[in-house]
């Protein structure tokens, strides 16, 4: 019996980089281990990361950041392609306000990110739908990444997953993989209070959560939200499975 590749690869300059493969489907199928991948950026690999990378087969990657985000971070491996499907981020500058204000403390921290999530939705679906239309049209292995790989791509991995017909039980248990592997880097808010830097140095539930209540808010359930938002109708989703499950 094959070994069950390793789902988090331990990676220097990533520390957040998995396989999205392994995960059983309600029809029975599995997600196709070594085809898509999730991370944080990838502007720090090392030259071992990097040949851990080319061995993977990785030739794509999409990115979400936004503009200034990828100037400071710019990929380091010139064989793949990179796609950008910005998502500016809103979140420092949000609690910056607050903190202006005098009004941070954590709570107002894990609502601000929550928000950010019901945003992700409510003004950034396009983004999402980009990057299914790729799912469709690129060879596989690929990349999904952010920065921290855990917001943007956190939402974009479980909307993939779905989209395969996994379990939201799983898909919450993929997600939260995140606090297990995410290196916290908050120098760039590390005047921020310790319970703010927690709330957005992590993930809980309740932030994916959020997201698919505004899911539900705008388009009634997940289903409407893939064939409307998304633009996966039943050839769509036909092709996605064909692509990315095995029996």
């Amino acid at each position: 019996m094959s070994e069950t590749p390793a789902r988090h690869l331990s990676l220097q300059g990533a520390s957040n980089f998995r396989d999205l493969g392994g995960y059983p489907t309600a029809d029975g199928r599995t997600t196709r281990w070594r085809h898509i991948f999730r991370s944080n950026h990838l502007g720090q690999l090392t030259a071992a990361d990097v040949e851990i990378v080319r061995a993977l087969g990785v030739r794509s990657a999409f990115d979400f950041r936004g503009v200034e985000e990828r100037t400071a971070g710019v990929c380091v491996m010139n064989e793949i392609t990179v796609h950008s499907l910005p998502i500016e981020p809103t979140v420092v500058a949000s609690l910056r306000a607050e903190l202006a204000r005098g009004t941070l403390t954590g709570t107002i921290a894990l609502e601000i990110m929550r928000e950010s999530y019901r945003n992700y939705v409510r003004h950034n679906t396009h983004s999402f739908r980009a990057l299914f239309g790729h799912l469709l049209d690129d060879r596989a292995p690929l990349v999904i990444h952010c920065t921290a790989g855990k917001d943007r791509t956190g939402f974009a991995s479980a909307l993939i997953l779905h989209a395969l017909g996994v379990t939201d039980d799983v898909i919450a248990e993929d997600y939260l993989l995140t606090n297990r592997h995410y290196k916290r880097d908050v120098s760039s808010a590390a005047d921020l209070p310790p319970d703010v830097l927690d709330a957005i140095g992590s993930v809980e539930a309740s932030y994916l959560d959020a997201a698919f209540d505004a899911v539900g808010r705008e388009y009634g359930d997940i289903d409407t939200y893939l064939r409307d938002g998304l633009k996966l109708g039943p050839a769509e989703r036909t092709a996605l499975k064909a692509r990315y499950l095995q029996a």
